[in-house]
């Protein structure tokens, strides 16, 4: 098994730490390294790895910004001389935290459950994509983070170039683009309303026929979501016998 990696940490030291502890592992291949957050962001998009090292306390951005930023999230070790992170470093789903400096022992470790990542990961590459009701998602929002099933969530709402998501009554922001979160949702589950909106079915309450032929959608808080005239005519036939 061929593994690609990057190393995103701003001290030269510890990324040639890094480099000596992965020298003896012929299959791990190092694609590229960044010494900060936006250098790593842009590395990644170009590169595609499989592996992710990533230091957490970095000046101006740290780890959990450039995870944030990031469609999609490679195989993640965090890398820091900061053990508080430890928690808060597995609310971000990733597969093992390295406390600097990092032994050989613990490094071997870290590997072994890469290679049982990738192995499994790529045994189930030809399912799909989609998320389930039953997937969970990672959102931060400043310094709060939730651990949220998509099932749970009653809605996405854009809100400039980001997407405000509410389950519960938290309504935090999700820093990605309503279209991209489109993708990834259960299409048996969730409905494009209407440019600014998706609504997961299973939280309406009632539907209104409204203005022009357009209905309007009562969520079970009480919200009210109006639905574009194309997207009523689609409702319509999808949820019609």
């Amino acid at each position: 098994m061929n593994i690609k990696a990057v190393i995103v940490e701003d001290s030269r030291l510890a990324r040639n730490e890094l480099k000596e502890l992965i020298k003896k592992y012929d299959d791990i291949e190092i694609l590229g390294e960044a010494e900060n957050v936006d250098a790593g962001f842009e590395l990644i998009q170009s590169t595609s790895p499989d592996l992710l090292f990533l230091d957490i306390n970095m000046p101006e951005k740290d780890g959990f910004e450039l995870l944030e930023m990031l469609d999609e999230v490679p195989i993640t070790i965090f890398t820091t001389a900061f053990d508080e992170y430890a928690i808060k470093s597995f609310e971000y789903n990733a597969l093992d935290y390295l406390l600097k400096p990092v032994s050989e022992k613990r490094f071997d470790m870290a590997m072994e459950k890469v290679r049982t990542k990738l192995e499994s990961a790529r045994t189930g590459a030809d399912m799909s994509k989609k998320l389930k009701e039953s997937s969970q998602i990672f959102i931060k929002d400043g310094e709060s983070c939730w651990l949220v099933k998509i099932g749970d969530i009653s809605h996405f709402e854009i809100v400039g170039n980001y997407t405000r998501v509410f389950f519960g009554d938290k309504k935090p922001l999700l820093y990605k683009s309503l279209n991209l979160v489109e993708e990834k949702l259960p299409e048996a589950s969730f409905f494009r309303a209407n440019r600014q909106q998706i609504v997961n079915t299973h939280f309406i309450e009632s539907v209104v026929p409204w203005f022009n032929g357009k209905l309007k959608l009562i969520m079970q808080n009480g919200e009210e979501i109006e639905v574009s005239r194309r997207q009523s005519y689609i409702f319509k036939d999808r949820m019609s016998l």
